[in-house]
């Protein structure tokens, strides 16, 4: 069974529980999670320029206007997975009810017709019951986010090369951009803190604030739909002792997540033994200041971890969990055990735990 035949297999199941007579998929995550290919122009919105259309029974369909069928069907889409549908640009904008009524004309199933997003007031977003169908990565997903994660991770090791104390944490971003477009990756988020702001704000928008000693880098690599998350901090000459200390013990609190990410482990089990290890480490209140990452895939976060998270740990489900102290950060993407954001010749710190060895990334001296 093809990587789409499986997921149109999840789709329809859902259709047939729910009595749905189809479903319209429109926004970008989704769009990428079903055909693996982008439907995405405009990136500020969630949704995307064209919609796929799963039947209850299986018949799957691409629907777009006359600007962007031709593109899809010879960039994006096969007409062999999805049939197209294809309409004047005009007549998609003369009703924002149009692309609702053309999925009616194209279901012979009895059933209400539902979509992933709030196309129009017709029709019921159904999200949260697409969600649950993108968590467990098929092992198609699992080579690309290999891939991905490979790729991104060296990519930001190759942006400490690039960078000199002086520049500004925007023309730091704009080299990380680059250095990631390079390998077909955009960021979805970049986040560059330069000394004293990486300890003021958790979230690190880039200013015209010069780096001088400390940077930390953090970004949301987004490419064929799937996103690694990863964190790394560099540090020019000495480290100061107290930096190194907090690291130390961010990466025995990311150990202590990781390993507690086990199958049918909830999200709130795993956030009370983050707590414990901050407690543990003496930074008990650090856990207030942040969020601690959760289950990632085709969105930053699908879910993150707090003390009423009833979400469960699923097999082959990415997470990307980013514990903090004060002035550091650990953070990576996992599948497992195994963490697929990993930067060649970065320095690395190692935990053990029951015999089995978790790293995260130390601080790089420059």
């Amino acid at each position: 069974m093809t990587e789409i035949e499986t997921k149109t297999e999840r789709l329809t199941k859902m259709l047939t529980d729910e009595k749905f007579g189809g479903v319209l998929l429109n926004a970008q995550h989704n769009f990428a999670w079903l055909s693996g290919k982008s439907n995405a122009i405009n990136l500020s919105i969630e949704n995307g320029a064209c919609f796929l259309f799963v039947r209850r029974d299986g018949k799957k369909f691409i629907l777009a206007n006359n600007i962007e069928m031709t593109r899809v069907l010879t960039e994006e889409i096969s007409a062999a997975d999805f049939e197209p549908i294809e309409f004047a640009w005009q007549t998609e904008k003369a009703s924002g009810d149009f692309i609702f009524e053309t999925a009616k004309t194209l279901s012979n199933e009895t059933g209400e017709i539902v979509s992933d997003l709030s196309i129009t007031p017709k029709i019921r977003a159904i999200e949260g019951k697409i969600a649950p169908l993108r968590i467990s990565l098929v092992m198609a997903e699992i080579e690309r986010y290999r891939s991905l994660g490979k790729d991104a991770g060296t990519a930001i090791g190759k942006v400490f090369e690039r960078i000199e104390t002086g520049e500004t944490e925007i023309e730091i971003a704009r080299k990380v951009k680059d250095t990631l477009a390079a390998f077909d990756i955009q960021s979805v988020v970049t986040l560059v803190g330069a000394d004293e702001r990486i300890e003021k704000f958790r979230h690190p928008i880039p200013t015209v604030n010069v780096w001088k000693k400390v940077l930390l880098i953090a970004v949301c690599a987004r490419r064929g739909g799937l996103i690694a998350n990863l964190s790394r901090i560099a540090c020019v000459g000495e480290i100061p002792s107290s930096l190194k200390c907090k690291t130390e013990s961010v990466a025995k609190v990311f150990a202590r997540m990781i390993s507690a990410t086990t199958i049918g482990k909830s999200g709130a089990e795993i956030y009370k033994t983050t707590a414990e290890a901050y407690t543990e480490e003496g930074f008990e209140s650090e856990i207030d200041k942040h969020h601690q990452g959760g289950a990632t895939g085709y969105k930053t976060r699908d879910w993150v971890a707090h003390p009423a998270c009833a979400d469960t740990v699923f097999p082959n489900q990415a997470f990307a969990w980013n514990p903090t102290i004060t002035g550091t950060k650990a953070e990576e993407t996992i599948i497992g055990t195994e963490i697929l954001t990993t930067s060649p010749d970065f320095p690395m710190i190692s935990v053990e735990i029951e015999g089995i060895e978790y790293r995260s990334p130390d601080i790089l001296k420059l």
